[in-house]
């Protein structure tokens, strides 16, 4: 197969590096040529799903602009520039949860539109997680830290409770690899 390729591209919208939105001239492999074709660009991030020695899931019920009523969120959040996304996950998860991992287990990293990029998310599972630091409060939504167990986790993923689709991807595939281990925990 051949890709897509990018013939010139504008900016049409700047706010700084939280958000910009380009227009791409684009010649499919075909040979047709499309204008005006839009270009999201945000900041990657990473989301963690963190687990306790005593196999209790860590995450947040919140409330987040974009999803309606309440979520459920593991830790998060923007990878700074040039920054390492495992060193951003092990980052996040002390500053938003004041946890420190035994490991950070990788599950992969995916875009978030395949046509109109919009960043890339670096998912992550942190094993065997202890408390480093007392949990900070500064995150500009309300949010209550949960401990559920393996069941309540996966039940909670089932019935839609994380609102936010790379949430409920990093919720899933921490399963789906904890599943797989030799030593899965239990439910």
């Amino acid at each position: 197969m051949k890709t897509w390729k990018t013939l010139a591209k504008r900016t049409v919208l700047d706010f700084s590096r939280f958000l910009s939105v380009e227009s791409h001239t684009i010649e499919l492999p075909d040979g047709r040529v499309i204008e005006d074709w839009p270009w999201v660009i945000v900041p990657d991030y990473v989301n963690v799903v963190a687990v306790t020695p005593d196999q209790e899931f860590i995450c947040f019920r919140q409330t987040k602009y974009a999803a309606a009523g309440i979520t459920l969120a593991p830790a998060g959040g923007l990878i700074e520039p040039s920054e390492d996304p495992l060193v951003a996950a092990a980052r996040e998860l002390r500053e938003e949860m004041g946890l420190q991992a035994g490991q950070l287990v990788s599950l992969g990293q995916y875009a978030n539109d395949g046509n109109r990029g919009v960043g890339i998310g670096y998912l992550y599972l942190a094993l065997d997680c202890v408390p480093v630091e007392r949990l900070p409060s500064d995150d500009l939504e309300e949010q209550e830290v949960l401990k559920l167990s393996r069941a309540e986790f996966r039940a909670a993923l089932q019935a839609g409770e994380f609102k936010i689709m790379s949430w409920s991807a990093v919720a899933a595939l921490a399963l789906l690899y904890l599943d797989g281990t030799q030593n899965p925990l239990k439910d």
